[in-house]
């Protein structure tokens, strides 16, 4: 028996299509019936390689005792927040404002006659446990509590309704009188202290606050805080830390302990592209890590491997559990990844495992339910020996050799999971939907790492990618934000159009910087018309900044919002604003330089209240304070683009003057032409610290 769910494109969706809960999808019959029946609204909010999402489903969702009081009493609504992070993004807000804490699943109680929370929480256990009611006792309550309390029911209402406008609309930027310099000291203070080890708690990879802090290190602001070690160490964390799959490639989502050992094991696609980038970036200031170039090479050869569509895009995700064996009743988390002390026994000479022994954590016991997670002991270049051993276990997982493995197809559902004849460990499901907005970051990434290192590859695989978004994702000259087996799906939103905006001015630069001035051209002008569809859609005419979907994609959501706060991705608002000051640079068009400082302005109070949630932001400002252009030749373009220069875009011209070799213009202003290498050096380390 299915539901209306087993018709959706979303394979988190489909995944509760044989739940006995009659849902739903959001969509206007969806709300109009709950309206007409005057049924709260139970809203579920997740996505399909959320471990707690699938345990739920999996409990509760699946009992038929909650599914019959659920039916009668409630209009239960499933949403993909990877589908839909303006409504994800709303009701999250809500959650955190009744309870100071987010998560997913996200369950929300809303009244159906104006869709307002009235209640919220995260996971809940079919029995109570953990200190939490069961969800049978928590729908018997709040259905009563609908019922009986309305006086107190609309007081509570009109207080979420009040929050949610006021913490969408903020205050007048100008209310905030502070140097901008001094925003900019402060936020690369608050932002080192984030990213300084503690000693307890979840590690998550956190890059835009590594990127901020990286870009403002330039400035040496006084502070207890070493800002070079703190971005350095960020990234040791990464490379060498169980968070990275020292076998196959590829980071996993975070560690659930402060020393990066155990991951959480689920692997997203824009995690791998921001740390991709942000490796590369680390490498051109000068810290030239053996294991940040073996961690980006070996993700590139994971994401061609698993995560890339024939067609070129980039899947979205793989879930953090997998099946033991065909006959097993449910996943286990990690199953995929980890390797108990008798199988490497077993796969591994003995001099082999006593040298992998020597670079890694190898116990008998193991470090995370009798299993080893395998975390580097020190940096540097992995011995021989050891490469050797991790093909060894690379063959033991995926049934074949590195070099002989150039595809490895993804199980898209948990059936086809089970039931496919595997050469080796049975994989994790892969959500293979292209999402636009993930796929940017990952081409951003790659665009870096190609010029850093010099690896045309690199650059194809991004180019690929970005031309099957430019040829696939608009229908009737709008933007879409995802694609399922060649079909767009649902308007943009702002992280598509901010995200693939600047991965297309990335791949401008990368192609200048790799000497393709062609491609390079073609590039700009794309970002340069996408940015003219999202100026129309989605700018905000009265308060500045971008909302986070179209006017005509809104009229379901009960506050329009824009995003300026940094997650697990940047805002769209703080990557936005850094591209209009790039478009400027690289257009001498100050229609783009009046909207990232009318931006600028509408954030300025929350960035001088709270630096901590939009280290994004004031990244942009940095762009906006010390945007610099070099003018010059390709030569001197690729000599100077695999450096960190995080405020700078090339432009390659032909017409320079007699006996110069590069102009550098600083914002609005351009500085004598240089005429040697030396000066142009001078100039452009003077021009990104002018701020």
């Amino acid at each position: 028996m299915t539901n209306r769910l087993v018709e959706a494109k979303s394979l988190y969706l489909r995944k509760h299509a044989e739940n006995p809960i009659d849902w739903w999808p959001w969509c206007d019959e969806a709300l109009a019936t709950a309206r007409e029946k005057n049924l709260p609204i139970f809203l579920s909010i997740g996505y399909s390689s959320c471990h707690w999402c699938t345990v739920m489903e999996g409990e509760a969702f699946s009992d038929l005792t909650i599914a019959e009081y659920m039916n009668a009493n409630f209009l239960p609504i499933k949403v993909d927040r990877e589908e839909r992070p303006d409504i994800d993004s709303i009701y999250m807000q809500a959650l955190q404002m009744m309870s100071g804490q987010g998560g997913w699943p996200l369950n929300v109680f809303l009244s159906p006659d104006d869709l307002v929370p009235f209640y919220a929480g995260t996971y809940f256990p079919l029995e109570p446990r953990y200190g939490r009611p069961g969800f049978l006792q928590v729908l018997q309550a709040l259905r009563r509590y609908y019922d009986t309390e309305k006086d107190d029911l609309q007081q509570r209402k009109a207080a979420m309704v009040e929050a949610l406008l006021t913490s969408a609309v903020l205050k007048d930027g100008t209310a905030a009188d502070v140097a901008e310099q001094e925003l900019l000291r402060k936020a690369w203070e608050t932002c080192t202290a984030i990213l300084t080890p503690n000693q307890s708690g979840n590690s998550f990879p956190m890059i835009p606050y590594g990127e901020l802090v990286s870009r403002l290190n330039r400035f040496n602001f006084s502070s207890r805080y070493d800002g070079t070690q703190v971005v350095t160490q960020r990234g040791l964390d990464l490379a060498l830390g169980g968070i990275y799959d020292h076998v196959g490639g590829g980071f996993h989502r975070y560690t659930v302990d402060p020393t990066w050992t155990v991951p959480h094991f689920e692997k997203m696609l824009y995690d791998n592209g921001q740390i991709v980038e942000y490796l590369a970036n680390l490498w051109s200031v000068g810290v030239q890590e053996p294991a940040f170039e073996r961690a980006i090479a070996k993700t590139v050869q994971w994401l061609k491997r698993e995560m890339t569509a024939p067609e070129g895009y980039f899947y979205a995700a793989q879930d953090a559990d997998s099946f033991i064996d065909p006959s097993a009743a449910e996943p286990e988390e990690g199953a995929f990844y980890v390797w108990s002390y008798s199988e490497l026994s077993q796969i591994l000479a003995h001099e082999e495992l006593a040298e992998l022994q020597k670079q890694f954590t190898i116990t008998l016991s193991g470090n995370f339910e009798s299993q080893n997670v395998l975390q580097r002991l020190q940096a540097g270049q992995l011995s021989e020996t050891v490469e050797v051993a991790l093909d060894k276990l690379f063959a033991e997982r995926y049934g074949n050799t590195p070099e002989s493995l150039d595809t490895f197809p993804p199980a898209r559902d948990n059936q086809e999971a089970k039931t496919y004849n595997w050469p080796g460990r049975i994989p994790s499901v892969t959500d293979t939907k292209m999402i636009v907005a993930w796929n940017s970051l990952m081409i951003s990434g790659l665009a870096r790492a190609a010029v850093v290192f010099q690896e045309l590859s690199y650059l194809e695989l991004a180019a690929k990618a970005a031309n099957f978004i430019l040829a696939h994702q608009f229908v009737d000259g709008r933007f879409h934000r995802l694609n399922y087996d060649q079909q767009p799906h649902i308007l943009a939103q702002s992280e598509d159009y901010a995200f693939f905006i600047k991965a297309l001015l990335d791949l401008h630069q990368a192609s200048l910087g790799m000497g393709d001035i062609a491609s390079a051209s073609l590039w700009q002008e794309k970002a340069i018309a996408l940015q003219d569809e999202f100026n129309e859609f989605l700018w905000s005419v009265e308060l500045g900044g971008y909302y986070n979907a179209a006017i005509d994609a809104s009229q379901d959501l009960i506050v329009r919002e824009r995003s300026y706060v940094d997650n697990a991705t940047p805002s769209a608002n703080g990557i936005a604003i850094a591209n209009l000051v790039r478009l400027t640079l690289l257009t001498d068009n100050l229609h783009y330089l009046n909207l990232a400082e009318q931006g600028l302005k509408a954030f300025k109070t929350v960035m001088a209240r709270s630096p901590q949630a939009c280290p994004s932001l004031f990244t942009a400002l940095d762009w906006y304070r010390n945007s610099t252009i070099i003018r010059s030749n390709t030569e001197q373009i690729k000599s100077l683009m695999p450096k960190y220069l995080p405020t700078v875009v090339f432009a390659s011209v032909s017409n320079l003057p007699e006996n110069t070799i590069g102009l550098v213009c600083q914002g609005l202003k351009c500085l004598a032409p240089a005429q040697s290498i030396e000066q142009l050096w001078q100039q452009v380390q003077q021009s990104q610290s002018r701020g």
